[in-house]
């Protein structure tokens, strides 16, 4: 038996001995040529356009076909991790969080050096701060610092650039390393080589610079931000070129560039090569050789040809009317006609390898631009071509989202960084990728309020979800104290008697105490009365008690029955980001004043719809108090009848769209201007009745008394006021009244939901 074993044992050995000797070799083999197949998979031109497979094929079949790009969530992870443990600083080695625990995410600017000089352009940036909802005056709050010195251009060739940075750093008492500082920088490096050297130590500061290369990028920590020239717009800015009837997607031109032509040093190569593609018919590159001192020494024989040709082409022309636009590299990464391509719905085509594009940690550039390569330039032709027009449409309005909401004025692009900033901070409560690149934007979305898309109005039509179906009614009594007026009381029994009112939530705006609880009329829905702080800006506070998504302004004085209100919550339902209501105004531009007009005339047009009696999201209650600065609301506390204005500017800013008017039994008619006030009000707190437009066709000049003229004059004033914060008119102006199907038609009362609003 032993003996069998033995044999056995030794059989196989030698079986194993000889597989070695003479298959190893070809094991080897097979190995090498499994090799040389995958490194000739991985050799394969990558185009520009390779996300538009995905509609084909999804990521796990990819992978599977050995395609290097698409990693494994698990790969990606370690991928990530492999450069943060590159990297120099990370936001848990360089960032201390504990600065940000107490008073929440703040600012605090360094105060301006006497003779110390500023840049245009960096006043903008300190000016975008220090009027945000951030800024704090006081250092002991602040989360994240921000220099004085101007650090924006770093070529020490230019006039700008700031000598002895590293010296007066070092002499502040809060620089601390550059521990949770943020330097700002647009040109970085000179001649010839245009490194991004700085001419300081940023130490452990956030380095949010344009024309970032990805090598020096430090991922998670820095932001990459845009080029943009001194001549940017503070806040608001030109709107995007993008209009409803600029149909069909593709224009005269398919593909287009206009601009210098580097001769020699860096950035030439691809400017060089750019007239390769050039056709005369759909294809424009047109280059000029003139700038510089010396140029003449260094041009070449298209030179003179080339400048003839760029001259007979207006540039703004060529935007208008082209659907890609190529944006190469500058002297650096990044360039101006960037944003300019973005702003004319010109689809980016970029061509500036190593750049780490401008909010990416955020944007999805996927979908706004076509990222090309420098060493591939003769494909961008065929590659653009073959891009649907459906999916060239998508790209045109995507661009016009991202201009819009992130780099139309320097104050969206430092809040947009700023906010990146405090998204890091809670990334539990940060916002998603999907929420910075769909409408409105990631900076009009509060992660505090919610993390949950169901809960903003913007998002029920591209989601799928469904407002709740009940409101709550939110009144603001103002009354004497001890009784309740009689409107109010009818007001009280007519909104607890719809079958959609979940609860009545009164806002108490008196010094003296409301009445007690046996005063107040027995409802149907659970009432609440909350003491408020007597200011106008009250009203749209967060407050608590409202649970359900609509929100029913209204005024003790205001008169209304339940089919006004059934039906005005029925029409809200429809149109949950939009605000709908009964009493309107509108505005107009005043050619001979130079300023926004104010109207309350009943006219066909309206663009403001008066909180008195309006529905409305409970979100942009959030959005009132914590995305507005606190100077928007002092104001608003200071002027009679501001904050519905104000409201209704928010309002439009966020959903570009007109508020909604609908049916009323009859007109809102001013209330008498004897009735009683809160005594001992607070300043600038109006009468009841004073929030509700005049009577039908009485001129503004034809308003009866003092009050009503200064309360006329103090709403044109804050109109204008608003417009000047905005930089813009958010207001959209419309004709658009919705009433009840049947309304007013000769047929049977039977057939009509809501008869009661014809008597």
């Amino acid at each position: 038996m032993q003996t069998r074993k033995k044999y056995i044992f030794l059989t196989f050995f030698a079986s194993w001995l000889l597989l070695f000797l003479f298959g190893g070799d070809q094991l080897r083999r097979f190995a090498f040529f499994s090799g040389r197949k995958a490194e000739a998979r991985r050799n394969w031109p990558r185009w520009t356009d390779r996300f538009l497979l995905k509609s084909f094929a999804d990521a796990e079949e990819l992978q599977r076909d050995g395609d290097p790009s698409l990693l494994s969530p698990r790969e990606r992870r370690a991928a990530w991790l492999s450069v943060y443990r590159s990297s120099r600083c990370r936001m848990e080695t360089c960032f201390d969080f504990s600065r940000c625990e107490k008073h929440g995410f703040k600012v605090f600017t360094y105060p301006q050096e006497r003779g110390q000089p500023v840049s245009e352009t960096y006043g903008k940036i300190l000016s975008s701060i220090e009027r945000s909802r951030y800024h704090t005056a006081n250092p002991e709050e602040a989360c994240l610092f921000i220099l004085s010195i101007d650090t924006l251009d770093r070529d020490h060739l230019s006039g700008q650039y700031v000598r002895n940075v590293d010296e007066k750093i070092r002499g502040f008492p809060l620089w601390n390393g550059g521990r949770n500082h943020l330097i700002f920088n647009l040109y970085s490096g000179t001649w010839p080589d245009y490194a991004g050297d700085l001419g300081f130590d940023i130490g452990q500061a956030i380095l949010a610079k344009a024309s970032f290369d990805t090598e020096s990028f430090r991922p998670g920590f820095d932001i990459s931000i845009p080029l943009f020239s001194k001549d940017h717009p503070q806040r608001g800015g030109d709107r995007g070129w993008l209009y409803q009837d600029s149909v069909p997607p593709r224009k005269k031109y398919l593909l287009v560039f206009k601009g210098k032509r580097y001769l020699t040093g860096i950035g030439s190569g691809t400017r060089n090569a750019l007239h390769h593609i050039h056709n005369g018919k759909d294809i424009i590159s047109l280059t000029t050789c003139k700038h510089g001192k010396d140029w003449e020494k260094h041009k070449d024989t298209r030179c003179d040809k080339d400048n003839i040709d760029y001259e007979r082409s207006d540039y703004q022309e060529l935007l208008h009317n082209s659907t890609f636009c190529i944006v190469p590299r500058g002297r650096r990464l990044g360039s101006f006609r960037f944003l300019e391509a973005l702003q004319a719905a010109c689809i980016p085509v970029l061509l500036s390898d190593g750049w780490e594009l401008p909010f990416a940690e955020a944007i999805d550039w996927g979908k706004a631009a076509v990222v090309g390569s420098e060493r591939l330039l003769l494909q961008i032709p065929s590659a653009v071509r073959c891009i649907h027009p459906e999916r060239v449409l998508a790209f045109q309005q995507q661009t016009q989202l991202l201009w819009d909401a992130y780099f139309s004025s320097v104050d969206k692009i430092v809040h947009t960084t700023l906010e990146i900033i405090k998204d890091r901070l809670s990334p539990h409560r940060s916002r998603s990728r999907f929420v910075w690149n769909a409408l409105p934007g990631g900076l009009l979305v509060l992660p505090d309020f919610s993390t949950h898309l169901g809960d903003f109005p913007f998002y029920y039509l591209q989601r799928g979800y469904s407002p709740s179906k009940k409101f709550t009614a939110f009144i603001r009594a103002v009354s004497q104290a001890g009784s309740l007026s009689q409107p109010m009381l009818r007001l009280i029994q007519a909104v607890s008697a719809s079958q959609y009112c979940a609860q009545i939530v009164v806002l108490w705006s008196c010094e003296k105490p409301p009445p007690p609880s046996g005063k107040w009329p027995q409802t149907t829905v659970p009432l609440t009365v909350i003491q408020g702080r007597r200011q106008l800006s009250d009203r749209f506070l967060p407050f608590e008690a409202i649970q359900t998504d609509a929100v029913l302004s209204l005024d003790e004085d205001t008169s209304l029955s339940t089919s006004e209100v059934d039906f005005a919550f029925s029409v809200w339902r429809s149109f949950p980001e939009r605000i709908v209501g009964f009493p309107t105004q509108s505005h107009f531009w005043d050619p001979e004043q130079g300023r926004w007009g104010f109207t309350s005339r009943w006219t066909n047009e309206l663009s403001i719809v008066l909180t008195a009696a309006a529905f409305y999201h409970r979100y942009y209650h959030s959005l009132f108090t914590e995305y507005l600065p606190a100077g928007l609301r002092e104001l608003v506390d200071g002027l009679a009848a501001c904050e519905d204005i104000l409201m209704n500017v928010l309002v439009a800013a966020v959903t570009k769209l007109p508020p909604i008017k609908v049916t009323q039994r009859k007109q809102h008619k001013e209330a008498a201007a004897q009735q009683a006030e809160c005594r001992d009000g607070a300043a600038g707190t109006p009468p009841p009745g004073q929030r509700s437009p005049p009577a039908p066709h009485s001129a503004p000049a034809k308003l009866k008394g003092t009050a009503g003229s200064r309360r006329f004059s103090q709403r044109q004033g804050c109109l204008n006021q608003l417009a000047d914060w905005f930089g813009y008119m958010p207001l959209v102006s419309s004709q658009l009244r919705l009433d009840p199907v049947l309304f007013k038609d000769q047929v049977s009362v039977l057939r009509k939901k809501y008869p009661s609003l014809e008597k």
